[in-house]
C-alpha cells in the first residue's frame, strides 16, 4: 500500500493511475497525515452469478401465469 498527500497525488495522478491498473495496489491519500481517500483497482462485478440474498427467495406460484377475473383491479 503506497501512501500520498494530495498534493503528489495531484502532480502524479496519472502515474497513481498507471500503477494501480498495473499492479492491482491500492494507493492512501491523504490529508495532514491522516487518510481522506483510497484509490482503488475498478473491480467487474459478474452479473451472470445471483446474489446470495435472491437465491433464497421462493415463489410458491407461476409468475408467468396469467390473472384470472377476479384478480384484475376494478375499473373507475
Amino acid at each position: 500500500m503506497k501512501t500520498v498527500n494530495v498534493h503528489e497525488a495531484k502532480t502524479t495522478l496519472s502515474a497513481l493511475l498507471a500503477r494501480v491498473e498495473k499492479t492491482g495496489e491500492r494507493v492512501f491519500i491523504c490529508r495532514s497525515g491522516k487518510p481522506v481517500a483510497d484509490l482503488v483497482p475498478h473491480r467487474r462485478v459478474d452479473r451472470t452469478v445471483p446474489h446470495p440474498v435472491m437465491s433464497a427467495i421462493e415463489i410458491k406460484y407461476d409468475p408467468t401465469e396469467p390473472l384470472g377475473p377476479e384478480e384484475w383491479p376494478e375499473a373507475k
